[in-house]
């Protein structure tokens, strides 16, 4: 495996995530202010590309293009207003197979989509027998309907809903559910003026860490986003309690057995010179699976945050704001496809 350059820049200058000061709220995106000293270059990480070469470039701060910060959407306040007008996908036109009328989908995906609940609490609304099909009730748990069937609930038909996806950057003091029984603040508060369709989140990020999270009303992308066949990569910056050695480095890149197995890390790297501040690009889904791989080496992660998940980028979204997807990007998610699994060498 290629070692990086181990060149750093000051910690100051991080292009990792959000830096909050005091009264003042900056983007991801926003410059520095031009009178702080700068090196003449500085060290960006950029992840890796499909070939799973390490990138690790320099970029020369006079060469960048100056890009003004721009606001491109409202933030959301409880009960006011929303935020950037909601797009239209034409998704008929780019999926691999169109669906037709004849095409055959499962009674319990069919209500999901729909937007009336899970699929897990479709089969319950079956079980109980509370939706009928072209007028006759139906019990049968994988029961298939053709899309052109009449599906009622509660006496109502009901269709699937037209597909929505948000980004989310999410502050620190939110929990991932849909539903708290204890009523603590949610995700979902942050994206209930959103739209009118019934959104869930795509995995999860716990109570402390910020950054990405993607929200849909689509079962089927949200499945393929979290199943561990596709290794969905998700890039963080890693705030530590102390410096971390270049032997951790090194045995971290190499994989990291746990508790629950083995979990590889596809990229590490030190971005400051107090070596507090890294970046990690790992494919795992695993909970708590950044805090448990430097807890392992003995480090406390005191800031984590998403700053890419399946190829989006939270630039231009400030902490607690969101955007919706455009339709390249709604495209490119579906057609992600399963990565062939590499066996490591004994």
């Amino acid at each position: 495996m290629k070692k990086f350059n181990n060149k750093t820049g000051d910690s100051s200058k991080k292009s990792w995530g959000d830096k909050k000061e005091p009264g003042k709220r900056t983007s991801y995106s926003k410059k520095k202010d031009p009178t702080d000293k700068t090196p003449e270059e500085k060290s960006e990480y950029k992840g890796r590309g499909r070939n799973q070469k390490p990138i690790f470039g320099k970029v020369e701060d006079k060469n960048r293009a100056k890009k003004p910060f721009k606001k491109p959407f409202s933030p959301l306040k409880a009960g006011k207003n929303k935020a950037e007008a909601q797009p239209v996908y034409n998704l008929k036109t780019i999926q691999k197979t169109s669906q037709t009328d004849s095409d055959e989908i499962r009674l319990n995906k069919f209500i999901a989509n729909a937007g009336i609940c899970s699929r897990r609490d479709a089969d319950k609304l079956i079980e109980k027998g509370e939706i009928s099909v072209n007028g006759s009730v139906v019990k049968e748990m994988g029961y298939k309907v053709l899309r052109k069937d009449r599906v009622e609930y509660k006496g109502k038909s009901i269709r699937p809903e037209k597909p929505v996806y948000i980004l989310l950057n999410k502050p620190k003091d939110f929990i991932t559910t849909t539903d708290d029984p204890f009523e603590r603040k949610t995700v979902m508060h942050l994206v209930e003026n959103a739209c009118e369709e019934r959104l869930f989140p795509v995995g999860r990020l716990d109570r402390n860490t910020t950054g990405l999270l993607l929200f849909t009303n689509d079962g089927e992308l949200s499945a393929k986003l979290t199943h561990p066949s596709y290794e969905i990569k998700k890039i963080y910056q890693v705030t530590l309690d102390k410096p971390i050695g270049k032997n951790d480095v090194d045995a971290i890149l190499e994989g990291v057995t746990l508790e629950d197995g083995l979990t590889e890390v596809d990229d590490l790297q030190v971005l400051s010179k107090d070596r507090m501040i890294l970046g990690i690009e790992i494919h795992s889904g695993k909970n708590r699976i950044v805090r448990r791989i430097f807890a392992h080496f003995g480090y406390e992660v005191n800031g984590l945050d998403r700053v890419t998940f399946a190829g989006l980028s939270k630039k231009d979204i400030p902490r607690g704001n969101y955007r919706f997807l455009d339709e390249k990007e709604v495209i490119n998610l579906k057609f992600l496809n399963k990565r062939k699994s590499k066996k490591r060498p004994i």
